[in-house]
């Protein structure tokens, strides 16, 4: 009865972070985890929390019941956004990862991209060069089992679609950082995938 009684706390935690992420635009799973179990009164225990594998097939499952064919098209919307701002900064050899390729992005969510360069301030001057207002920040990532670095990103719009391009060095082109969903190399996708992604929402159900 007691292991039942803590598979639906962590079920309603699983719900509750994973309406924070959609509705709020929060992309930290921790964080979110931490406001569920405010809302819901509920101790922050590890054993009780649930994983992040779990929020993410939640946030599927919240996305598919509210949003319905409004997510699908915005969905779509992002990963053609996606697709041409793969073309636009091809010598920067981009990649797609996070929501869009996943299918969990909200209306919150960017575009996240991965691009490589000597000096991030290539990509800077690449900007500049094609009058693309932006904004800088930094953000965390881990890079493996203890070791976590910063990383410069540079977001702008591309029309209705939010733009997040995270510049790494060189080297980091054969090694992605680690997912913060499953703790395994983040999933990064090229041209073809994304095009085949967009064939599939095409295709009838």
């Amino acid at each position: 009865m007691a292991v039942r009684h803590q598979d639906r706390h962590r079920i309603l935690l699983a719900q509750e972070a994973a309406r924070i992420m959609a509705d709020e635009g929060v992309r930290d799973f921790r964080l979110a985890k931490r406001k569920a179990a405010e809302r819901l009164g509920l101790p922050v225990n590890g054993t009780l929390m649930p994983r992040n594998t779990e929020i993410e097939q939640a946030l599927i499952d919240h996305q598919r019941l509210f949003n319905g064919a409004g997510h699908s098209q915005h969905l779509r919307l992002l990963r053609e956004a996606a697709l041409e701002a793969l073309d636009f900064f091809a010598r920067f050899r981009p990649r797609m990862v996070g929501s869009v390729l996943s299918g969990t992005a909200g209306r919150h969510s960017s575009v996240d991209l991965h691009l490589f360069a000597d000096t991030a301030e290539d990509v800077v001057l690449f900007l500049i060069e094609h009058d693309i207002p932006f904004e800088t920040t930094e953000r965390r990532m881990r890079v493996g089992s203890d070791e976590y670095q910063w990383f410069p990103v540079y977001q702008f719009a591309a029309g209705d679609a939010p733009m997040d391009l995270v510049v790494f060095p060189e080297k980091y082109e054969r090694r992605p950082p680690w997912s913060p969903v499953d703790a395994k190399p983040m999933r990064r996708a090229g041209r073809g995938e994304i095009q085949a992604l967009l064939a599939l929402d095409s295709d009838p159900v």
